[in-house]
């Protein structure tokens, strides 16, 4: 399957390589063919299925986890003092999934810069959204954060609406990063440097404390 989102950046290179290789332009068909052909890779959206019990938070993101730690001192003054951060490449899924069960509270986005989603301050400067769920294991958030040559955040929802875990709630196109947000009787199940995928990889257990 591929996003939606996706189709014109596939169709249009493809067209116009295929009509620059019937003219025999080569040297510009085959760059937009490739083009084209990579656009169906980015914008794949495979079928995922959390098939663990109701009160594990499945990742958000495909990627790499590069944040185990503290939230900002504004999330965690909303009860979400616990972060997880997601790093995606250009060659990871970059469909973004619901975490859990929630109806969205909260929403804002703030237009900023593009600095590297891999490093820290990229989650506090970048262009990004913040997404407030609530649901019946308590609240959660999460930051779509655009990357270096991220050049649009997709959000699907609206305050009011609600998501079941593992629906699809947005895209970022081209490398980026997710973060998201914890209270702190959250049980975290990832490390540092674990590869995880968007709807499937368990994330960490809500309501039960750490020391539990």
């Amino acid at each position: 399957m591929i996003a939606p989102e996706g189709w014109p950046f596939v169709w249009v290179p493809l067209g116009l390589g295929g009509g620059a290789l019937f003219l025999g332009w080569s040297w510009l068909g085959w760059p937009l063919v490739v083009l084209g052909l990579f656009a169906l890779y980015f914008f794949r959206n495979p079928d995922r299925h959390c098939d663990h019990s109701a009160d594990v938070a499945c990742s958000p993101a495909d990627g790499k986890v590069i944040v185990v730690g503290s939230a900002p001192d504004d999330l965690a003054a909303r009860g979400l003092p616990r972060q997880i951060s997601v790093f995606m490449s250009v060659f990871d899924v970059h469909v973004n999934r619901a975490p859990a069960d929630g109806e969205l509270v909260d929403y804002q986005y703030n237009k900023g810069r593009k600095i590297s989603a891999f490093k820290e301050k990229a989650s506090l400067e970048n262009e990004q959204n913040l997404s407030v769920w609530e649901g019946n294991l308590g609240r959660i958030a999460l930051k779509q954060i655009a990357g270096l040559v991220a050049r649009r955040i997709v959000f699907d929802h609206h305050p009011g609406d609600t998501v079941n875990r593992g629906d699809r709630i947005g895209l970022i196109r081209y490398g980026s990063r997710v973060d998201i947000f914890l209270p702190d009787n959250a049980q975290v199940l990832v490390r540092v440097g674990d590869r995880v995928r968007a709807g499937e990889s368990p994330m960490a257990i809500l309501g039960r404390s750490a020391e539990s």
